[in-house]
């Protein structure tokens, strides 16, 4: 597995405890020695547990060199970075094309590569045409492997997944992905062999379809409020129809992430130089970027129309719950116009503070949410943690010195934030 970062190590840990033996390779010394520890990184509930058992069984390994572990795999795992480059909105392949001339002069036998990172349409290709460049004698097969991994829930989609895609045209390779996806298709799971570039669209296109179903929802709530209905219950009716599903129907800031926001982008780019464009695409993410910057503008409504001088506790930094990750977040829009706008920031989310610090300068850094509240004239819940939506709302209101509560999730009952004194806005309600 090359890349210990968030797909890498996933993967690996979940490998591991299928009873493969799993080399995890990455440059970054300081992380590999953490790992070699059975300290983990980043924070992803069930991740530490499924380290130290299989470090201690020895199925897993961590290092900064490649060449014995490329030379003994069957199978070479591409799981490192593919962050959105800059000026162009297009996928930055440079870590896939470097780990491709890292372990080329080390193939050894027969070695199916598999890309685990999310790449464009045609970049499996592109791998093989520069493996047989760099190593023409060499015996090896390419496969296109995306996965469909949530934060916070990482563990269980990898073991109990809707599906696994292999985009694969080498019989041997084929037979063996089945054999190591073998595990998940005992429980039932379907294990989908298609081309190589049906594999990489399709990832692209599902997480482009649900962060559809996101800024679709959260116009929809813009519309509630101007007519007097309820977005919750709008979404529970549509929901409830099987053609449209329950899943990504709440609205919120915006989405944000690892995923959501660099594969929209790398999706629309790529259709834009195949002369194809996806217009309906391109219109959500230019909903979701005006969406972060509309919720600031509603906090500063709640507020009584200025923020100047007034302290704000925001609940939540993360981009979703049960994760530390907060690229993309829509707290690294809404907290900097806050603090545009004269607003004296004070924050607290369980696990993402360390990641939020360094691009959140002037913030003052609370250990709980009551904390943050401290003689605040406005709180904030911006991600819905399962500790926000057990906070006694009574205590809330009575660290603060003001009554306003914008709750961005729609983590309370409008009738329950009153009770307690609150003066209360939510989305699409």
């Amino acid at each position: 597995m090359i890349g210990a970062g968030y797909v890498g190590l996933v993967s690996a840990a979940c490998f591991s405890e299928f009873g493969w033996t799993v080399a995890c390779i990455d440059k970054d010394g300081s992380r590999i020695e953490q790992l070699r520890q059975g300290r983990v990184p980043i924070y992803e509930p069930r991740l530490d547990e499924l380290l130290e058992r299989n470090l201690r069984m020895g199925r897993i390994s961590f290092s900064t060199e490649l060449a014995e572990a490329v030379r003994g795999a069957d199978l070479v795992f591409l799981a490192v970075g593919t962050p959105m480059r800059r000026g162009d909105g297009h996928a930055d392949l440079s870590f896939v094309f470097q780990a491709v001339e890292d372990l080329a002069p080390h193939l050894n036998g027969f070695t199916v590569i598999a890309t685990k990172s999310t790449v464009p349409v045609g970049t499996s290709r592109e791998i093989e045409r520069r493996l047989k460049a760099l190593r023409p004698d060499a015996d090896f097969a390419l496969c296109s492997n995306p996965e469909f991994l949530r934060e916070g829930s990482a563990i269980y989609d990898f073991t109990h997944p809707d599906r696994v895609l292999v985009g694969c045209d080498d019989p041997r390779a084929q037979a063996l992905m089945d054999r190591l996806y073998k595990p998940i298709a005992l429980r039932n799971a379907p294990v989908m062999f298609v081309s190589r570039e049906s594999a990489e669209l399709a990832k692209y296109t599902a997480n482009a379809f649900l962060a559809m179903k996101i800024s679709f929802i959260n116009e929809v709530a813009d519309l509630c409020e101007a007519v007097g209905a309820d977005v919750q219950q709008v979404a529970t009716a549509i929901g409830a129809d099987g053609r449209i599903g329950d899943k990504f129907l709440h609205p919120g800031p915006g989405y944000g992430g690892s995923c959501f926001p660099k594969d929209v982008a790398a999706l629309i780019r790529t259709a834009r130089e195949v002369r194809s464009p996806l217009s309906l695409i391109e219109q959500v993410q230019t909903v979701n970027s005006e969406r972060k910057i509309a919720m600031a503008l509603r906090i500063e409504r709640a507020a009584g129309g200025s923020l100047a001088g007034k302290a704000v506790a925001v609940l939540g930094l993360a981009f979703k719950p049960d994760t530390d990750d907060v690229r993309e977040a829509p707290s690294l829009t809404l907290i900097p116009m806050l603090q545009e706008r004269g607003a004296f920031v004070r924050a607290y989310d369980p696990h993402a503070r360390e990641n939020a610090e360094l691009l959140l300068p002037g913030v003052v850094w609370c250990g709980s949410a009551l904390e943050a509240a401290e003689q605040a004239d406005i709180a904030v819940v911006l991600t819905e943690w399962n500790e926000f939506r057990a906070l006694n709302l009574d205590s809330l209101k009575a660290r603060m010195r003001g009554d306003v509560l914008v709750d961005l999730r729609n983590v309370y009952l409008p009738a329950q934030a009153s009770a307690a004194g609150f003066t209360y806005a939510s989305i699409g309600r």
